[in-house]
Order: C-alpha cells, then structure tokens, then sequence
C-alpha cells in the first residue's frame, strides 16, 4: 500500500509540472473582450460606407456596450461604449497644449483649493476646439478622436481652400469623408444664384441644414434638432457641447423690446430666448452612449483627475457639520454642505428679485423628489 501511494504521488506530480509548462507557454491576455450573443459584428466604416445604426440588446433591451471577461477584479464591472471608428493615433499636435500645474489641483492663482476632489490624473493635452466656426466654405472630416477633456468626440476638419486644421465637437454619426461647412458668414454667391437672387427659405434649409453644418440660428428650420448653441452674436458655443446633448428650436422672431429672438428648449426643459444671429450645429453631439459606462475600478477614477469623495458623516467635528458624535448620526438636523449651506437637490441660490432675463420656461426643479414619469 505504501509503495502504491508513492507511485501516485509521482504520477500526480508529473502532471502537475507538464501542466504549469503547458501554461508558461500559452501567452495570456490581461483582458478579453466579450461580444454579445444578439449584437451583429460591428463593421468597419470604410467597409460598410455609412454610420452603423445603433443596436439594442435584445436581452436587457440596453444599449450594447463592450464587457470583458472577469480576469481581474477591475474588469469584471467595465462597460464601455462601442467607438470603433475613432483614430487610434496621437492627436493633431499643432492644436493642442499640455495641461499641467496648478490647474489639474483644483487650485486659483493663490494656491488655495477653490474645487476640492481634483488631483493627481494622467498626463494630457487640451485640445484647442473651434466653437465660432466662422471660416467659411466646404471642410473635410479627416478623422473622429477622443478628447480626454470633454465626454464628446471631436472631429479633424480640413480646409479645403486653404488646407487649415481646426477641431469641433463632432455630431452624432459624423465620420472620416463627411463634408460639412457654416454658413455664419452669410450666404454663399453660389447658393444665392442657384436661388435665383432670391431667399427662398424652404430651399436654403434643404441645401444647408445637414449633420455637422454650422448656422445663424435664424437659418435653422423650427424643429430642428441641434448643439453647440450659442448665446450671442458673433460668439461661441455655450450650451449641449456634452455627449448626447441637443436643443430643439422652438420658435423664431420672439421680439421682445427692440429685439429678436429665437426660443430653443435645452433637455432640462428650460426654454431661452438667444440671439436671432448666434450660432449652431444641425444634430446632436456625439458619443450618446457615454452615461452608461462603468469605470470597474477606483484606479480609473483618479486616471481621470478625480480625487475620493468623503462623507461628512465620516469626518470629525471639526472637519464638517454632520461628524463627530457616537455611532453613525449627523442629528435630527437637515443634510448641509461642509460650509453650512443646504445640500437638498434643487436648493435655489438665485435670487428672487435678479431673475434670469433669458429664460421664457425655468427648468422644472424637484427639490430632491423623484420626478413623476
């Protein structure tokens, strides 16, 4: 008995060993991608010519997202969208600056912390995005990146006149090819010909309010989806430059005073009155898919220049209103902020007698209630 115990062992040994020899030669992967069994493969642009439409699982009717296999604890739980069709090398150098120094610390000029929960993050370049777009003429997409600074994709336009380089924020199904041009400067001589010398407003919507296209807002058809408003003339855009974010044009020709006006509704439901010549983009702007990413880990969160978030209740006395005292209780007291200031969603800072002139509709604020669907 004792020899044929022996013998086992050796045997379950040398197995042992052909096994890890096995495994040292089968090189690993840190993190496997996991295609979903009811998502069609997803094309590559250049093949399939056109944007891909977005598919629905029709498990868990969600958006699909890109998961992976469970190798380490910090992959279990990623979720990222799909964006195939970014560029996958380094940006347009000429366009960017290094971000560093105080303003990746959530610090002013003094050098007191003025935003707490910043710090640390990865190395990054700022991209230097167009969002007046007043050159005129047709522009050329050279490609969709990613912007480390933003939740929305931006895209490489090329002049085609000049051969320029600029960035903008790109819309949604925008790709490398698409041809997109802004029309703030005024109305081409070409197209005003082609009009016959005369402004027909139905034709010079159908010719110019495209995907991507820049417009005074006077210009846009009532309805029309849009971001990248702006809020006065011969300004910037100011509002839905985030992933996912459009207004919708309400109405034009308010007048108000001496002025006009035109009314669009942002998603917050609030409608504002901005000027008849400020500018905006057909369409929405891209990467819609970004509130639903999942980071995994808290690696991920301080890549990204983000610092913890400590509870007040955790602290000391000291340290914040709601800290200190015997077990887990902050008091019958209402929540507050670390400066004493209520912490209640919806609190309104603004005061009554200074309302906002530009706003026609106030967002509906919901003191912290769940809103009724």
């Amino acid at each position: 008995m004792l020899q044929q115990r022996l013998l086992l062992r050796q045997s379950q040994q040398r197995a042992t060993c052909r096994y890890l020899s096995i495994r040292q030669n089968v090189s690993r992967a840190y993190a496997t991608e996991v295609k979903p069994a009811n998502v069609d493969p997803v094309p590559s642009p250049a093949a399939a010519g056109f944007a891909r439409p977005v598919t629905l699982d029709k498990v868990s009717s969600a958006f699909a997202m890109r998961t992976y296999k469970p190798r380490t604890p910090g992959v279990r739980h990623l979720r990222r969208p799909i964006n195939d069709h970014l560029w996958k090398g380094r940006p347009f150098l000429p366009l960017t600056f290094a971000k560093k120094g105080h303003g990746k610390g959530g610090r002013n000029n003094t050098g007191r912390v003025t935003i707490r929960h910043r710090g640390g993050g990865a190395k990054r370049r700022i991209r230097t995005v167009d969002f007046v777009r007043m050159a005129p003429g047709k522009h050329t997409v050279e490609r969709i990146e990613h912007d480390p600074g933003r939740s929305a994709h931006i895209a490489l336009l090329n002049e085609e006149s000049t051969g320029r380089k600029s960035y903008i924020v790109a819309a949604e199904g925008m790709r490398a090819g698409d041809v997109v041009q802004s029309y703030r400067s005024g109305i081409p001589k070409d197209l005003l010909e082609s009009m016959g010398g005369i402004v027909d407003p139905g034709v010079l919507a159908a010719k110019t309010a495209w995907r991507g296209n820049c417009l005074p807002l006077h210009m846009i058809p009532i309805g029309t989806i849009v971001y990248c408003v702006g809020s006065a003339k011969e300004r910037g855009a100011v509002f839905c430059r985030s992933a996912g974010t459009h207004a919708i044009v309400v109405s034009k020709n308010t007048v108000k005073g001496k002025q006009r006006f035109v009314q669009v509704r942002l998603q917050s439901g609030e409608v504002r009155n901005v000027s008849r010549d400020a500018c905006a983009t057909v369409g929405s702007a891209s990467n819609p898919h970004f509130q639903h990413r999942q980071l995994g880990k808290a690696g991920r969160k301080r890549w990204l220049n983000i610092r913890p978030t400590v509870r007040g209740l955790a602290m000391n006395a000291a340290d914040h209103p709601h800290g200190g005292g015997r077990g887990k209780s902050k008091g019958n007291v209402d929540p507050v902020s670390p400066w004493g200031l209520p912490a209640k969603g919806g609190y309104k800072t603004r005061k009554k007698r200074n309302p906002n002139k530009w706003v026609v509709v106030a967002r509906i604020r919901n003191q912290g209630k769940r809103r009724a669907k």
